[in-house]
Protein backbone atom coordinates (compact mmCIF):
# COMPACT_ATOMS: atom_id res chain seq x y z
CA UNK A 1 0.00 0.00 0.00
CA UNK A 2 1.33 3.87 -1.26
CA UNK A 3 2.07 6.47 1.50
CA UNK A 4 -0.49 8.04 0.07
CA UNK A 5 -3.50 5.68 0.02
CA UNK A 6 -2.34 4.94 3.92
CA UNK A 7 -2.79 8.46 4.77
CA UNK A 8 -6.47 8.82 3.45
CA UNK A 9 -7.61 5.46 5.16
CA UNK A 10 -9.91 6.17 8.38
CA UNK A 11 -11.58 4.00 10.96
CA UNK A 12 -15.10 3.61 10.65
CA UNK A 13 -15.00 5.35 14.37
CA UNK A 14 -13.52 8.10 12.42
CA UNK A 15 -16.23 8.35 9.43
CA UNK A 16 -18.67 8.11 12.24
CA UNK A 17 -17.78 10.74 14.68
CA UNK A 18 -18.56 13.78 12.61
CA UNK A 19 -22.59 12.44 12.37
CA UNK A 20 -22.43 12.20 16.12
CA UNK A 21 -21.14 15.67 16.89
CA UNK A 22 -23.47 17.18 14.16
CA UNK A 23 -26.28 15.44 16.16
CA UNK A 24 -24.67 16.51 19.87
CA UNK A 25 -24.84 19.94 18.53
CA UNK A 26 -28.34 19.61 16.80
CA UNK A 27 -29.77 18.76 20.25
CA UNK A 28 -27.87 21.68 21.92
CA UNK A 29 -29.70 23.92 19.81
CA UNK A 30 -33.03 22.57 20.33
CA UNK A 31 -32.46 22.44 24.16
CA UNK A 32 -31.21 26.33 24.39
CA UNK A 33 -34.34 27.04 21.69
CA UNK A 34 -36.79 25.57 24.02
CA UNK A 35 -34.97 27.21 27.17
CA UNK A 36 -35.40 29.96 25.47
CA UNK A 37 -39.42 29.92 25.19
CA UNK A 38 -40.02 29.09 28.46
CA UNK A 39 -38.02 32.59 29.15
CA UNK A 40 -39.61 34.55 26.99
CA UNK A 41 -42.95 33.51 27.47
CA UNK A 42 -43.96 35.22 30.33
CA UNK A 43 -43.00 38.16 28.51
CA UNK A 44 -44.66 37.78 25.56
CA UNK A 45 -47.64 36.95 27.98
CA UNK A 46 -47.34 40.16 29.25
CA UNK A 47 -47.16 42.12 26.01
CA UNK A 48 -50.23 40.70 24.97
CA UNK A 49 -51.92 41.06 28.44
CA UNK A 50 -51.08 44.85 28.09
CA UNK A 51 -52.88 44.65 24.45
CA UNK A 52 -56.44 43.06 26.25
CA UNK A 53 -59.29 45.05 27.26
CA UNK A 54 -60.27 44.17 30.65
CA UNK A 55 -63.09 41.95 29.16
CA UNK A 56 -60.35 40.12 27.14
CA UNK A 57 -58.68 39.89 30.50
CA UNK A 58 -61.22 37.97 32.58
CA UNK A 59 -62.78 36.00 29.68
CA UNK A 60 -63.39 32.59 29.74
CA UNK A 61 -61.96 30.49 28.17
CA UNK A 62 -58.79 32.99 28.30
CA UNK A 63 -57.96 34.93 24.96
CA UNK A 64 -54.47 34.57 23.57
CA UNK A 65 -54.66 37.07 21.07
CA UNK A 66 -56.69 40.26 21.66
CA UNK A 67 -59.33 40.92 18.91
CA UNK A 68 -57.75 44.71 18.35
CA UNK A 69 -54.43 45.61 20.16
CA UNK A 70 -55.40 48.56 23.23
CA UNK A 71 -52.31 50.24 22.82
CA UNK A 72 -54.22 53.43 24.81
CA UNK A 73 -53.22 50.71 27.88
CA UNK A 74 -49.54 52.24 27.54
CA UNK A 75 -51.25 55.64 27.43
CA UNK A 76 -53.36 55.14 30.71
CA UNK A 77 -49.74 53.73 32.11
CA UNK A 78 -47.92 56.79 31.70
CA UNK A 79 -50.64 59.50 32.67
CA UNK A 80 -52.93 57.68 35.36
CA UNK A 81 -49.88 57.83 37.91
CA UNK A 82 -47.20 60.19 38.32
CA UNK A 83 -45.22 57.25 36.15
CA UNK A 84 -42.14 59.97 35.33
CA UNK A 85 -41.75 61.15 39.51
CA UNK A 86 -41.21 57.26 40.35
CA UNK A 87 -39.40 56.62 37.56
CA UNK A 88 -37.14 58.94 38.17
CA UNK A 89 -37.10 57.82 42.43
CA UNK A 90 -36.13 54.51 41.45
CA UNK A 91 -33.46 55.49 39.04
CA UNK A 92 -31.73 57.69 41.97
CA UNK A 93 -32.44 55.12 43.98
CA UNK A 94 -31.11 52.11 42.10
CA UNK A 95 -28.26 54.61 41.10
CA UNK A 96 -26.82 55.48 44.27
CA UNK A 97 -27.10 52.15 45.97
CA UNK A 98 -25.29 50.57 42.54
CA UNK A 99 -22.76 52.88 43.06
CA UNK A 100 -21.91 52.55 46.82
CA UNK A 101 -22.17 48.61 46.76
CA UNK A 102 -19.96 48.48 43.90
CA UNK A 103 -17.08 50.31 45.24
CA UNK A 104 -17.42 49.18 49.02
CA UNK A 105 -18.05 45.22 47.46
CA UNK A 106 -14.68 45.86 45.16
CA UNK A 107 -12.81 47.32 48.31
CA UNK A 108 -13.68 44.86 50.69
CA UNK A 109 -13.07 41.85 47.99
CA UNK A 110 -9.76 43.50 47.35
CA UNK A 111 -8.77 42.92 51.05
CA UNK A 112 -9.63 39.40 50.89
CA UNK A 113 -7.59 39.06 48.16
CA UNK A 114 -4.39 40.86 48.75
CA UNK A 115 -3.94 41.36 52.08
CA UNK A 116 -2.59 39.18 54.64
CA UNK A 117 -4.54 38.88 57.99
CA UNK A 118 -5.02 36.09 60.76
CA UNK A 119 -8.35 34.95 60.86
CA UNK A 120 -8.94 36.03 56.94
CA UNK A 121 -10.54 32.92 55.76
CA UNK A 122 -12.61 32.35 58.79
CA UNK A 123 -14.08 35.97 57.71
CA UNK A 124 -14.53 35.54 54.50
CA UNK A 125 -16.09 32.08 55.30
CA UNK A 126 -18.67 33.45 57.88
CA UNK A 127 -19.14 36.49 54.92
CA UNK A 128 -20.47 33.72 52.15
CA UNK A 129 -22.58 32.26 54.97
CA UNK A 130 -24.63 35.12 55.06
CA UNK A 131 -25.59 34.55 51.64
CA UNK A 132 -27.87 31.58 53.26
CA UNK A 133 -30.19 34.42 55.17
CA UNK A 134 -33.53 34.79 53.60
CA UNK A 135 -33.92 38.96 53.32
CA UNK A 136 -37.47 38.14 54.99
CA UNK A 137 -35.25 37.23 57.71
CA UNK A 138 -33.76 40.27 58.66
CA UNK A 139 -36.75 42.67 57.19
CA UNK A 140 -38.75 43.29 60.33
CA UNK A 141 -35.53 43.80 62.84
CA UNK A 142 -33.92 46.27 59.76
CA UNK A 143 -37.25 48.38 60.44
CA UNK A 144 -37.24 48.69 63.77
CA UNK A 145 -33.97 49.84 63.96
CA UNK A 146 -34.09 51.91 60.86
CA UNK A 147 -37.14 53.04 62.35
CA UNK A 148 -35.58 53.95 65.62
CA UNK A 149 -33.39 55.92 64.56
CA UNK A 150 -35.16 58.50 62.27
CA UNK A 151 -34.24 56.79 58.90
CA UNK A 152 -38.06 56.01 57.74
CA UNK A 153 -39.04 58.21 54.95
CA UNK A 154 -35.54 58.77 53.83
CA UNK A 155 -33.61 57.27 51.57
CA UNK A 156 -30.35 56.33 53.83
CA UNK A 157 -31.03 53.24 54.26
CA UNK A 158 -30.23 52.14 50.82
CA UNK A 159 -26.67 54.09 51.22
CA UNK A 160 -26.37 52.65 54.05
CA UNK A 161 -26.85 49.39 52.58
CA UNK A 162 -25.02 50.45 49.78
CA UNK A 163 -21.53 50.62 52.27
CA UNK A 164 -22.42 47.32 53.55
CA UNK A 165 -21.00 45.64 50.84
CA UNK A 166 -22.63 42.37 49.23
CA UNK A 167 -21.45 38.75 50.20
CA UNK A 168 -22.38 37.69 46.54
CA UNK A 169 -20.16 40.84 44.88
CA UNK A 170 -17.25 40.76 47.48
CA UNK A 171 -16.81 36.80 46.45
CA UNK A 172 -16.64 38.00 42.51
CA UNK A 173 -14.24 40.67 43.42
CA UNK A 174 -12.18 38.93 45.64
CA UNK A 175 -12.18 35.68 43.17
CA UNK A 176 -10.95 38.49 40.28
CA UNK A 177 -8.20 40.10 42.31
CA UNK A 178 -6.85 37.07 43.36
CA UNK A 179 -6.08 36.05 39.87
CA UNK A 180 -3.98 38.93 39.56
CA UNK A 181 -0.20 38.52 39.33
CA UNK A 182 1.77 39.69 42.29
CA UNK A 183 4.54 41.14 40.05
CA UNK A 184 1.93 43.95 39.29
CA UNK A 185 1.43 44.67 42.97
CA UNK A 186 5.08 44.36 44.25
CA UNK A 187 6.11 46.55 41.33
CA UNK A 188 4.18 49.07 43.11
CA UNK A 189 4.97 48.77 46.36
CA UNK A 190 8.94 49.33 45.30
CA UNK A 191 7.62 52.68 43.77
CA UNK A 192 6.24 53.78 46.90
CA UNK A 193 2.48 52.99 46.30
CA UNK A 194 0.74 52.16 49.29
CA UNK A 195 -2.88 49.85 49.35
CA UNK A 196 -5.26 52.80 48.67
CA UNK A 197 -3.47 53.91 45.60
CA UNK A 198 -2.51 50.45 44.48
CA UNK A 199 -6.33 49.53 44.49
CA UNK A 200 -7.51 53.16 42.58
CA UNK A 201 -4.75 53.31 40.31
CA UNK A 202 -4.11 49.36 39.14
CA UNK A 203 -6.66 46.77 40.08
CA UNK A 204 -9.97 49.03 39.96
CA UNK A 205 -8.78 49.63 36.33
CA UNK A 206 -8.27 45.78 35.43
CA UNK A 207 -11.73 45.28 36.93
CA UNK A 208 -13.67 46.99 34.75
CA UNK A 209 -16.13 44.14 33.25
CA UNK A 210 -16.82 42.66 37.08
CA UNK A 211 -17.12 46.40 37.89
CA UNK A 212 -19.64 46.36 34.96
CA UNK A 213 -21.60 43.45 36.04
CA UNK A 214 -21.66 44.24 39.85
CA UNK A 215 -22.75 47.86 39.04
CA UNK A 216 -25.54 46.46 36.96
CA UNK A 217 -26.41 43.21 39.18
CA UNK A 218 -26.92 45.86 42.04
CA UNK A 219 -28.96 48.12 40.39
CA UNK A 220 -30.85 45.71 39.03
CA UNK A 221 -31.59 44.21 42.95
CA UNK A 222 -32.90 48.05 43.81
CA UNK A 223 -34.78 48.87 40.17
CA UNK A 224 -36.67 45.35 40.78
CA UNK A 225 -36.98 45.41 44.93
CA UNK A 226 -40.72 45.92 45.86
CA UNK A 227 -40.57 45.06 49.92
CA UNK A 228 -37.65 47.92 51.01
CA UNK A 229 -39.80 50.56 49.44
CA UNK A 230 -43.16 49.40 50.42
CA UNK A 231 -41.94 49.41 53.79
CA UNK A 232 -39.74 52.32 54.30
CA UNK A 233 -40.79 55.09 52.01
CA UNK A 234 -43.96 57.37 52.11
CA UNK A 235 -46.13 57.83 48.86
CA UNK A 236 -44.12 60.60 47.36
CA UNK A 237 -40.72 59.07 48.05
CA UNK A 238 -41.55 55.74 46.88
CA UNK A 239 -40.47 53.84 43.79
CA UNK A 240 -41.90 52.85 40.22
CA UNK A 241 -42.15 49.23 41.34
CA UNK A 242 -44.52 50.17 44.43
CA UNK A 243 -46.47 52.29 42.46
CA UNK A 244 -47.37 50.27 39.59
CA UNK A 245 -49.02 47.58 41.98
CA UNK A 246 -50.99 49.78 44.14
CA UNK A 247 -52.27 52.97 41.83
CA UNK A 248 -54.00 51.49 38.94
CA UNK A 249 -57.82 51.63 39.63
CA UNK A 250 -60.76 52.55 38.07
CA UNK A 251 -63.47 55.04 39.47
CA UNK A 252 -64.91 52.18 41.42
CA UNK A 253 -61.60 51.61 43.16
CA UNK A 254 -61.25 48.33 41.27
CA UNK A 255 -57.95 47.56 40.58
CA UNK A 256 -57.01 47.70 36.13
CA UNK A 257 -55.11 44.69 35.60
CA UNK A 258 -54.45 45.51 31.48
CA UNK A 259 -52.79 48.94 32.46
CA UNK A 260 -50.86 47.64 34.91
CA UNK A 261 -49.48 45.07 32.46
CA UNK A 262 -48.48 47.63 30.62
CA UNK A 263 -47.32 49.90 33.38
CA UNK A 264 -44.96 46.59 33.92
CA UNK A 265 -43.74 46.19 30.52
CA UNK A 266 -42.60 50.03 30.65
CA UNK A 267 -40.92 48.90 33.38
CA UNK A 268 -38.83 45.94 32.87
CA UNK A 269 -38.01 47.73 29.74
CA UNK A 270 -34.79 49.40 30.69
CA UNK A 271 -33.24 46.09 32.50
CA UNK A 272 -33.88 44.01 29.25
CA UNK A 273 -32.43 47.04 26.99
CA UNK A 274 -29.41 47.14 29.76
CA UNK A 275 -28.90 43.72 29.84
CA UNK A 276 -28.54 43.52 25.84
CA UNK A 277 -26.10 46.19 26.03
CA UNK A 278 -23.92 44.62 29.03
CA UNK A 279 -24.12 41.01 28.40
CA UNK A 280 -20.44 41.04 27.26
CA UNK A 281 -19.44 42.18 30.04
CA UNK A 282 -21.21 39.23 31.93
CA UNK A 283 -19.42 37.19 29.83
CA UNK A 284 -15.99 38.49 30.26
CA UNK A 285 -16.65 38.51 34.59
CA UNK A 286 -17.56 35.21 34.70
CA UNK A 287 -14.38 33.89 32.84
CA UNK A 288 -12.57 36.27 34.74
CA UNK A 289 -13.55 35.49 37.90
CA UNK A 290 -13.20 31.35 38.10
CA UNK A 291 -13.04 29.86 41.50
CA UNK A 292 -9.63 29.69 42.56
CA UNK A 293 -8.35 28.44 46.38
Amino acid sequence: MHASQAATVTSPADRAAPPRRRRSVGSVYILLLALSVIFVGPIIWLVLAALKTPAEWVAIPTKILPDQAQWSNFTHALTDINFPAYALNSLFLSTVYATLITLSSAAVGFGFARLRAPGKRTMFLVLLSTMMLPQVLTLLPTYVMFSRIGLVNTYWPWVLWGLGASPFLVFLFRQFFAAIPRELEDAAIVDGAGWGRIFFRIFLPLSRPVLMTAFLTSFTWSWGDYIAPALLLDVDRTTLAVAITAWYEDPHGNPLPTVQAAAAGLYVLPMMLLFLFAQRYFIRSVVSSGVKG
